[in-house]
């Protein structure tokens, strides 16, 4: 069952913009941003409670997905990692489908692998990694059902 309650649009524009395309044509629209194919990732605010949507860059092997924390290389991740570290069920609206997924982070050959796929699908993941002194999360979204 998705994610359900007081949904809150982030403050960055650019973001809350997408979802609202993405989600007002039923996933038709918006599904690319600043070139790449991105999903919306739907996770519980840590500290409000408030259903979150970001648009993330869609890394998938068909069945799982992985989610980057990178915020362009900034110092700090974005806050949905932090949220989903705090709750690990989420939604994700691919298209026009929406499924729910347990989070879990990656480390290891496991995160090697999908930061590989990353890569492939959004190649400046590299270059962000070198803009900053942390370990760019990679998180796996495993399917419910």
């Amino acid at each position: 069952m998705p994610l359900e309650g007081h949904y809150e649009p982030a403050t960055w524009s650019v973001a809350a913009d997408q979802v609202a395309l993405y989600e007002s044509s039923g996933g038709t629209e918006g599904t690319v941003l600043n070139g790449a194919v991105c999903v919306v990732l739907w996770t519980r605010g840590r500290s409000s409670g408030h259903v979150r949507k970001s648009p993330v860059i869609r890394v998938t092997d068909g069945e799982r997905y992985a989610v980057l924390g990178s915020m362009g290389g900034a110092p700090k991740d974005p806050s949905w990692v932090g949220n989903l570290r705090a709750d690990p069920h989420v939604t994700l609206q691919d298209g026009p489908v929406v499924r729910d997924y347990t989070a879990r982070p990656l480390e290891g050959d496991e995160r090697a692998e999908w930061w590989a796929r990353a890569v492939e699908a959004w190649p400046p993941y590299e270059e962000y990694q070198t803009r900053t002194d942390r370990v760019i999360p990679v998180i796996l979204l495993e399917p419910n059902d």
